[in-house]
């Protein structure tokens, strides 16, 4: 028998249970179309030795007010189910506390309350609920289409393998790369602004990889990326750390960006919106004809593989 991947296990329960890979579920409640959505952080997967509690509980509330954001949607309450240690200190969980207060107060959301539990390590789960009126859906990328990122990519690819593998980087560098990865910002308010000019999206947080082949292959099209959505500090940390930069572009993850399609006649309004939520918005490739996902250099294609995060894998 072969063994178990994430994508695996989800398609056996779509099989099952017939929902879409959407990561936001809609649904009706009387007359009001609902949104929802969970997300998870796992200690051993998810938290780097060293990290600040009060972050990376704020981080798994983000995690959620991403996937919201790529469907253009106003997070409006959450709840929380929270399993600890027997070893956890009540510093630690104020620690945890501190983040989950800070965020929702961030964000304007309602924290409602939820669930504790006693397990082997830190493990936090936040579903998020809105109300929703229109959604960016992952399939609606048309032939023409501009592909789009919210924000450079790299960052948190490169803060993984300065705290990790000790790579060389300037101590600027390091507390920006940090900073991006410990302290993400959902682009709800981009997104939402927005919902009338993206034709698909996704969030990032899987890797650039992920992202650019789910919405290729929900869209069935084939995406052509000609330009790296990246920033000069991180090619010299790739240059100085002999480190492949499409490596730390594509497939790294935890960036909470939006990668979405938008027709060539919106964009004007589109970098205004950008403009006005300071986001700096990258026009990457081309949607075309076909499937599949390439990086065009000159007039040579090659095939970007998924490298990006899988459980399992």
């Amino acid at each position: 028998m072969k063994k178990l991947s994430e994508r695996k296990i989800i398609a056996m329960m779509k099989k099952k249970n017939k929902f879409l890979s959407e990561d936001v579920e809609i649904f009706r409640l009387g007359n009001e179309q609902c949104a929802v959505c969970v997300d998870t952080l796992v200690e051993s997967t998810d938290i780097p030795k060293g990290s600040r509690l009060s972050d990376i509980s704020r981080k798994s509330i983000v995690a959620s007010l991403s996937d919201f954001a790529a469907k253009g949607i106003i997070p409006k309450f959450c709840i929380i189910s929270i399993t600890l240690p027997k070893t956890i200190t009540k510093s630690q969980v104020q620690d945890l506390s501190r983040g989950i207060s800070s965020a929702c107060n961030e964000f304007k959301i309602q924290f409602l309350g939820g669930d504790t539990n006693q397990g082997t390590e830190i493990s936090i789960h936040v579903v998020v609920f809105g109300t929703v009126k229109k959604v960016v859906k992952r399939k609606g990328a048309n032939i023409g289409d501009v592909i789009c990122t919210t924000g450079a990519f790299g960052y948190t690819s490169s803060a993984l393998q300065i705290m990790l593998k000790k790579k060389k980087a300037s101590r600027q560098f390091t507390a920006k790369a940090k900073r991006l990865f410990f302290r993400p910002n959902p682009r709800i308010e981009f997104a939402h602004n927005s919902i009338n000019q993206m034709t698909s999206s996704i969030d990032s947080s899987d890797g650039l990889s992920t992202c650019l082949h789910e919405l290729s292959k929900q869209s069935k099209k084939k995406f052509i990326i000609t330009k790296l959505p990246t920033n000069e500090d991180v090619v010299e940390f790739s240059k100085k750390n002999k480190i492949d930069l499409k490596n730390l572009v594509f497939h790294g993850g935890e960036e909470f960006e939006l990668v979405f399609t938008v027709k060539p006649r919106d964009l004007t309004k589109l970098h205004k919106i950008g403009k006005r939520n300071k986001i700096d918005v990258f026009e990457i490739g081309k949607v075309t004809k076909g499937n599949g996902v390439f990086f065009k250099n000159n007039k040579e294609l090659t095939k970007i593989i998924d490298k990006g995060w899988q459980h399992f894998r």
